[in-house]
């Protein structure tokens, strides 16, 4: 008999069908299970949403003679600098019916075109404000529609958090349907921020255009929307680049208008920004400080990304950068040493290489006489300051080490500097010649860099190109707009004073550059909302032998050259570089010691902001770099560095020994040694021939250093306000006794 065997394991087919079979069963499970908790807390979400909507009530309004002023401190955070707020609760209400029609169109064109069909808010900005905050940023992002905005300024606080940004969305849809949006669009007219300490329509119009609302124009209204986004960045009373963004903006709006057949074409084109805004001057800023709290507020603004309400009235407590022993050294060295002609104005920044912060800085001797920063905005050719850049390219090349040799004659004749059009026949066969017609024979780029030598850094730049000269430039941290001609060697290109203390600050720290800033951290009156400490923004830009190299160069002017007044008079090693441009329209110094880099700029101005000479003047004679720049320098150098420790540049690394630079262009033979008066030959407007380079405007005369004559110490005076009408001081002041440089 036979026993039954046993049956033999599933077949792997079976096997598979079985298991996949059970697979597919558990995931129409899971499934099932994932849908019914997506819809759970669908129902959650909604009855949480509907629970907190019923219990969200509004809020009484915010009293704006209640509202917090922000305070500005100095770098030690407990000395007052200043108040960022410029409002007492200025405000009157006027209904909409008259407020005019383009100028309640022209907001919506602004701020938000779909107003009046939107439930009051905006499903894609909220969007984008939750995704900033779950990255890590605040919840600020824009977005807001005006019920959004109007609910903000005029219930909430400015705090910067999901919770109260919620509680926006919340209170939006709740009063967008209690009010009807003609309400809803008047209240917002009536809170919202115009700068000026205006809030509300009717007092902004009194405060840029001295008039009722019902008398605006439709391009004041254009304007008016447009300052909304930030008073201190298109108020045209700040400056010009302000005056610039208010018209783009503006127009930006006009032409939403009409997009939106709320404005004609025909009113378009009659719609031209305003040329007469009412003379504004800041009560809360004034002095030497009020340039340095503005410079503050666009900061918080720009970088920060905080708008005007919550720096006005969100009580913020900003430390800056500015180390008030510094400031007031600044301001001394300035009312001591300065010119006393009255339209010389003046420009200085002092800022820590490798960090960027902006120790002290001097804008003008009044922000509410003058609200333009003479470091910040007023610019100037850079004169021989930029040979520098033109020495780094040179360096980087490979082609150029500093024992290279080159020809200091003078006037020497390059067709790379020709200009057909010139007046003269010197400008039409490209002559550059050196300051006082001196003559000198081979040098090598640190004597050359010394003495500052035209007729050799022409030849430099010819060999390098002008567009080295403007990367190098660029790379250090010049920010404002540059030409990449051979002529920017000589200083042709106008740039700030705040740019060149950057600049040279990289060099400074060995090529490291560092954005210059000077908000140093921000608090928040809610203890829940964590401090911003600002962290400098530094990059390597150039090799540290390269700049050991530069840096060795520039000793030259200051141990014996065109600065030799700082060598004599600062007692520790620094660096730098003398600037007198073309024509003595502007004069510089700018320099460094290891811990610290400094650049002032002088400047002549007449009454419609023409550029005057600073030449043969009464009091001051011929104003060079070497004169009263290195003057100023020094003092404040010298009082601002006093217990600190002395420290020593690298040693050079004398990069590129075994370069033989070889001349690749020709250059006519110089003519007989003169010593006339520096050329005046105005930037020529032409092109050159094909087979040369741009046209370059003529040359930047460079002062030959001279022994100083023993002068008596100039007598103290009083700053002028900045604008080149300033107070006068010292007449009778003699020059100061030092080398005059380039």
């Amino acid at each position: 008999m036979s026993q039954r065997q046993p049956s033999p394991p599933a077949t792997s087919s079976s096997g598979r069908r079985s298991t996949a079979s059970a697979g597919r069963s558990r995931g129409r499970t899971w499934l099932r299970r994932g849908l019914w908790t997506v819809l759970a807390l669908a129902i959650l979400g909604v009855t949480a949403l509907g629970i907190a909507y019923a219990r969200t009530e509004v809020p009484e309004p915010n009293e704006i003679a209640t509202a917090q002023t922000s305070i500005v401190y100095y770098a030690d955070g407990k000395t007052e600098m200043g108040r960022l707020s410029d409002s007492e609760g200025n405000r009157v209400s006027v209904p909409l019916s008259q407020i005019p029609d383009h100028m309640q169109k022209a907001i919506l064109a602004g701020e938000d075109q779909s107003f009046y069909q939107n439930n009051g808010i905006s499903p894609t900005g909220i969007a984008r404000a939750v995704w900033v905050a779950v990255k890590g940023g605040a919840a600020t992002q824009g977005g807001s529609t005006i019920t959004q905005q109007y609910v903000k300024n005029y219930f909430l606080t400015s705090d910067r958090t999901l919770e109260r940004k919620a509680r926006e969305i919340l209170l939006a849809v709740k009063i967008d349907r209690q009010q009807t949006k003609d309400e809803i669009l008047e209240n917002y007219l009536n809170t919202i921020y115009y700068g000026r300490g205006a809030y509300g329509i009717q007092t902004a119009s009194a405060a840029y255009f001295n008039k009722d609302v019902s008398k605006l124009t439709v391009a004041e209204s254009a304007f008016l929307a447009s300052v909304i986004r930030g008073p201190s960045l298109y108020d045209p009373a700040l400056g010009e680049q302000q005056a610039a963004n208010a018209k783009e903006r503006s127009g930006y709006i006009l032409d939403a208008m009409v997009e939106n057949g709320w404005l004609s074409a025909s009113e378009r084109a009659e719609a031209t920004f305003p040329d007469t805004f009412v003379d504004y001057k800041p009560r809360t800023l004034r002095g030497t400080s009020g340039y340095l709290v503005e410079m503050v507020k666009k900061e918080l603004v720009a970088t920060h990304k905080l708008n005007e309400t919550d720096i006005d009235r969100g009580g913020l407590r900003v430390v800056s950068t500015i180390e008030r022993p510094k400031q007031v050294d600044m301001e001394k060295a300035i009312k001591e040493e300065r010119p006393s002609e009255k339209d010389i104005g003046m420009g200085m920044a002092s800022i820590t290489p490798g960090d960027g912060a902006i120790v002290a800085l001097y804008g003008g001797a009044d922000y509410a006489k003058r609200p333009q920063n003479a470091a910040t905005q007023d610019k100037m050719q850079a004169g021989s300051t930029f040979k520098v850049f033109t020495l780094i390219a040179a360096l980087e090349s490979g082609d150029f080490s500093l024992r290279s040799s080159l020809n200091g004659a003078s006037p020497r004749y390059f067709k790379e500097f020709a200009d057909p059009g010139a007046d003269t026949e010197a400008g039409r066969r490209g002559r550059v010649k050196n300051f006082g017609g001196e003559s000198f024979g081979r040098m090598d780029l640190r004597r050359a860099t010394g003495q500052s030598v035209n007729t050799i850094y022409a030849e430099l730049n010819i060999e390098v190109g002008g567009k080295n000269s403007m990367k190098a430039a660029s790379d250090a941290g010049v920010r404002s707009t540059l030409q990449p001609n051979v002529g920017n060697v000589l200083g042709t290109d106008y740039v700030t004073v705040l740019d060149m203390a950057s600049a040279y600050a990289t060099i400074a720290a060995e090529g490291v550059r560092a954005n210059p800033y000077i908000v140093k951290e921000i608090r928040f009156l809610d203890e829940g909302i964590e401090p911003i400490t600002v962290k400098p923004v530094t990059k390597k830009v150039f090799d540290e032998d390269l700049m050991s190299d530069v840096i060795d160069a520039m000793t030259y002017p200051v141990e014996g050259g065109s600065a030799r007044y700082v060598g004599q008079n600062l007692g520790r090693p620094a660096a730098g570089k003398t600037g007198t441009s073309e024509s003595f329209r502007s004069a510089w110094f700018d320099g460094f010691v290891p811990q610290l880099a400094t650049a002032v700029g002088l400047y002549r101005s007449g009454p419609d902001g023409e550029e005057l000479r600073m030449e043969n003047l009464p009091d001051s004679g011929d104003i060079t770099g070497g004169s009263y720049p290195a003057r100023i320098w020094t003092a404040y150098m010298k009082a601002a560095l006093d217990g600190t420790k002395v420290e020593q540049f690298p040693e050079p690394a004398n990069i590129n020994k075994d370069a033989k630079y070889r001349p690749t262009q020709t250059s006519k033979p110089s003519g007989p040694t003169t010593t006339q008066a520096p050329s005046t030959t105005a930037p020529p407007s032409t092109t050159a021939p094909p087979t040369s380079a741009p046209p370059e405007p003529t040359p930047t005369p460079e002062p030959t250093p001279t022994q100083p004559s023993p002068t008596p110490e100039p007598t103290p005076s009083t700053p002028g306000n900045g604008n080149g009408n300033g107070n006068p001081g010292g007449r009778g002041k003699p020059a100061p006794s030092a080398s005059p440089g380039g």
